[in-house]
């Protein structure tokens, strides 16, 4: 890569995952001479397709991110591109470990039938509760919608901004405050229900548990899905999240951009308290008058000279520094599981977001803890350092709806996306306790799809520090910071130090695939350029 490295640029972005692509392409087009190091191999962070198996070579996997849901269209319309999404129909589905007869939900975009399903299996008041907290979520979506594409205010300013008087409070409060208490609310009949809710989009990512102020916002933020054709719904990028990665870098290198991958950068240099370039892992050297860290926000801290953050920033920011709560375990199959409580006929709910949740069997006459008790027991034991018996799992498998991600063979990659599990667990290690965890996860699975065990080629799981590792994110968190952690609380895109920016996961509005954040660093860039 020695040839290619300029030496000098108006503009260095450090990492190239999707935010760092978004300013790269918005500042090139502004007429800046943009340069994106990227420490890996290859592009987009945690926004990839992979072929990760070694066992099915031929096999591709999204082995970060797994869905898009949460792009502005206004941003892809600023961008002038357009990502191949599928709609996933159905796309949710909730199955509990009993046999034929056995409730679960299978939802797609015949909303008279989800109606159907959730007054038969649960009750006529549930739907009543579901329908008014969806039409109180569709109304905080259109106002919020604009506050994601500027400068954040205060949760309270931000009401006072965008949201229509009546939602003003209820915005607070759900912000500041649990999903638990949000959902509450709403009176549902069905504990299982609730904790559905909870889970897939209040705790997904998140090193909390249901009752944790923070949890709110976390719900609010995966309740935003306003991409074209999506009904709502989070989508899968054709091809597998490297699409997205894909896409973007082409447009960046269309406006004049250079991105250059296996060249890590060790530092930020200043002169006179000010940037003044970057400094390689090798000892190479870039001028720059600017340095926008596109990595995470913790990465980008070490990166500048100590003491130059103001202090304040730097305390606010180890304030909510956690580490990752979540693991992966990306699965190729030889073939599709079969549900058991699911009756002959019934449309493939393979391409859905699969919930196996703690305390389902409940539901069932199984002899267990009511849902929300066995969320919180789960918290319980992350927090005390102990790997829970019984997470919660969201079971992704992508290749009935996209066949591109297939091999020769017709092999399935699949994933378990589990929550929540500790970063550092007590008395023992991730080495030793690895192999055995993946047995039980895969055990929980037979519960829900006998026979699915036999069916695995090949397992590669990610525990926290295997995520940190993999993708290059501290801590291992998927969100960089917490998503409990919201609107001015969040890195800001302009950290105090004259010419270094933020524009990551990390900043306003949120962590997760929305590319808003390095729309609205590059915008600070530019207008503190007087461009």
């Amino acid at each position: 890569m020695s040839s290619e490295l300029p030496g000098r640029a108006d503009v260095v972005i450090v990492g190239a995952g999707h935010n760092g692509l978004v300013s790269a392409i918005l500042l090139a087009r502004a007429g800046l001479d943009v340069l994106v190091l990227e420490a890996a191999d290859v592009i987009g962070g945690a926004t990839r397709t992979e072929n990760p198996f070694p066992k099915v070579p031929g096999l591709r996997h999204s082995t970060g991110s797994y869905l898009l849901g949460l792009m502005p269209p206004e941003l892809l319309a600023t961008l002038d591109v357009r990502i191949p999404v599928l709609r996933r129909d159905p796309h949710y589905f909730l199955p509990t470990p009993g046999g034929l007869g056995s409730p679960y939900l299978l939802f797609g975009s015949d909303t008279a039938a989800t109606r159907a399903q959730l007054a038969e299996f649960f009750s006529p008041a549930d739907v009543a509760a579901d329908d008014a907290m969806q039409a109180e979520l569709a109304a905080l979506r259109e106002d919020l919608a604009p506050a994601w594409l500027a400068e954040p205010l205060t949760a309270e300013e931000t009401a006072e901004r965008h949201l229509r008087p009546a939602l003003r409070q209820v915005f607070v409060d759900l912000v500041r405050g649990s999903v638990a208490d949000y959902l509450a609310r709403f009176e549902f009949r069905s504990e299982l229900l609730v904790s559905m809710y909870a889970v897939t989009d209040g705790l997904s990512g998140l090193n909390a548990g249901p009752d944790d102020p923070g949890t709110g916002h976390n719900f609010l933020v995966h309740n935003m899905c306003r991409l074209p054709g999506s009904g709502g719904t989070w989508m899968i990028a054709k091809g597998g999240m490297g699409t997205v990665a894909r896409t973007f870098a082409e447009a960046a290198r269309a406006a004049g951009a250079k991105i250059l991958t296996g060249t890590p950068v060790s530092a930020v240099t200043l002169d006179g308290g000010a940037a003044s370039g970057v400094v390689l892992a090798d000892g190479r050297e870039v001028a720059a008058r600017v340095v926008l860290g596109a990595c995470d926000p913790y990465r980008l801290m070490d990166l500048v000279p100590d003491g130059a953050l103001p202090a304040r920033l730097g305390e606010r920011m180890a304030a909510v520094r956690r580490p990752g709560t979540t693991l992966k375990l990306n699965l190729a199959l030889t073939g599709l599981p079969r549900f058991s409580c699911l009756p002959p006929g019934t449309p493939s709910p393979f391409g859905s977001t699969i919930h196996l949740l703690p305390g389902s069997a409940s539901l069932v006459g199984g002899d267990t803890a009511s849902p929300m008790t066995a969320l919180r027991a789960m918290w319980a034991d992350v927090q005390a350092g102990r790997l829970p018996a019984e997470p919660t799992i969201e079971w992704y498998l992508h290749t009935t709806v996209d066949p591109s991600l297939s091999d020769a063979a017709g092999h399935h990659s699949s994933a378990l996306f589990v929550q929540s599990v500790p970063y550092e667990l007590a008395g023992t290690t991730w080495d030793a306790e690895l192999p055995g965890y993946v047995d039980r996860l895969v055990g929980i699975v037979e519960r829900y799809a006998p026979g699915t065990a036999d069916l695995i080629a090949d397992a590669v799981p990610l525990p926290p520090p295997g995520i940190e590792a993999h993708f290059g994110i501290t801590g291992g968190h998927i969100h960089h910071v917490d998503n409990t952690v919201s609107f001015t609380d969040r890195m800001p895109y302009a950290t105090g130090i004259d010419g270094v920016y933020a524009g990551s996961a990390g900043c306003h509005p949120a962590g997760s695939v929305i590319g808003a954040a390095g729309h609205n660093a590059a915008r600070r860039i530019l207008a503190d350029l007087g461009r």
